[in-house]
């Protein structure tokens, strides 16, 4: 769904060796995986569904604990629900949920398009050697995540009012901004994320 080409021409830079894949058996086989994404969350998680993906995932991560990484719709695809559309189940693998923003009182646009300013709540693994002159990182969004337990946040963004940019729990880590499309400080969250032993 979306970015796949943009986040395999990213770690092609970085010299990574990565596969695009929808078969389950290859997922499985993977050292580590990557769920991009932009589009609708409902539509995203059918198309999961439909490809035998759900069950393989589940049991790589969080059965085999393999090293994951959640980009834009593929961080939201974590949440148990999302209200896109209509309401539509989730992964479900961090308590939280997925809803859209809404500004009544301002001007601020839908989507949340471009550069923004993020925040690290706390250490991760994956933040380290940012340049923390320019944590600065490119959004493409219209739905955010509505964590319900803190400790999975691990960085925001403010848009109106705060709202959570990265999330982590032991071997997941997901971004709602696009590490593929943020210059440096993106490339560094990939190269990172290739050398993470969780």
């Amino acid at each position: 769904m979306g970015n796949v080409r943009s986040v395999h021409n990213a770690l092609d830079l970085l010299g990574l060796e990565a596969v695009v894949t929808s078969d389950p058996s290859v997922v499985e086989a993977a050292d580590r995986l990557i769920l991009p994404g932009v589009g609708a969350f409902g539509d995203a998680m059918s198309n999961l569904r439909s490809r035998g993906l759900i069950e393989v995932l589940t049991r790589s991560v969080i059965e085999d604990g393999k090293p994951f990484l959640g980009i834009c719709l593929g961080m939201q695809l974590l949440a148990r629900t999302s209200s896109e559309h209509g309401t539509h189940e989730g992964l479900g693998w961090i308590d939280a949920e997925v809803d859209r923003f809404s500004f009544p009182t301002n001007d601020l646009k839908v989507p949340h398009l471009g550069w923004n300013d993020v925040t690290a709540v706390r250490t991760h693994p994956l933040l380290e050697g940012l340049r923390e002159d320019q944590f600065v990182f490119y959004f493409v969004h219209s739905f955010h995540v509505i964590c319900h337990d803190d400790s999975d946040v691990v960085a925001s963004c403010d848009y109106g009012s705060p709202f959570t940019a990265a999330v982590a729990r032991r071997n997941v880590f997901a971004t709602q901004f696009h590490p593929e499309k943020s210059q440096d400080n993106g490339l560094q969250i990939l190269r990172n994320f290739a050398e993470w032993v969780p």
